[in-house]
């Protein structure tokens, strides 16, 4: 059976259509999960910047408990 050349070219852009719908919807979970990934990353350096300060206080707090 052979199946029309009209036939095959609209299943063509069927599938056409459907892979940049998921191309889009994986695009979107993609960039949700990049800016979750970034805020993370801030909170990361925030905590970072926190722990530096301790340490930094603990130190001063050593070297005057050695004077």
């Amino acid at each position: 059976a052979v199946v029309p050349l009209g036939q095959v070219s609209g299943l063509a852009e069927q599938l056409e259509e459907r892979l940049f719908h998921l191309y889009g919807v994986h695009n979107k979970l993609i960039q949700e999960r990049l800016q979750a990934l970034d805020k993370v990353m801030e909170r990361v350096e925030e905590a970072q910047a926190e722990l530096r300060h301790v340490c930094c206080t603990m130190e001063a707090a050593y070297r005057d408990l050695c004077l």
